[in-house]
């Protein structure tokens, strides 16, 4: 899977998924990809800075809290949402609520069950379950279609 910053003609940026850059190139010059803010379907590769892991931590800059704020134990994300972006998250919550209950849950069996269902040794219904990323990887190269399911970071709180 690859992650790709994108920016539509009315200059919105997000990010979007795909299995490898034939997918992203596809799904492009099929109007598949469109922009959640405006819908536009002009879509195109942003600029994005490479990510880079080092082996050495990185200490992070500490600040003072005033005397009556509680500071907690470990630093934690935050984020200032606009309003588009609140919808944009209220979207993919609904999407992945819809999902999981119409959805049978095949937990680590969903690689092998998705392929029995492509070819035909199964019954076609919709699944979700864990796939590694090898497995992932294996479903694309074999033209076999799934998507991830959004995982907003409020979901892991």
């Amino acid at each position: 899977m690859i992650r790709y910053s994108l920016i539509c003609d009315k200059q919105h940026t997000f990010d979007s998924w795909f299995p490898d850059s034939a997918a992203f190139d596809k799904q492009v010059k099929r109007k598949l990809v469109t922009c959640p803010q405006c819908h536009s379907a002009k879509v195109e590769k942003a600029i994005m800075a490479p990510r880079i892991t080092t082996s050495k931590k990185r200490s992070a800059a500490a600040v003072e809290a005033p005397a009556d704020v509680a500071v907690p134990a470990a630093p934690a994300p935050v984020a200032m949402v606009s309003p588009q972006e609140l919808e944009v998250r209220t979207k993919l919550k609904e999407l992945r609520d819809h999902l999981v209950k119409n959805s049978d849950n095949v937990g680590q069996q969903f690689a092998e069950q998705a392929r029995k269902m492509h070819y035909g040794e199964i019954e076609h219904r919709s699944i979700y379950g864990v796939a590694t990323p090898d497995d992932a990887k294996s479903l694309a190269e074999e033209g076999i279609e799934f998507h991830p399911i959004p995982v907003l970071p409020d979901d892991r709180n």
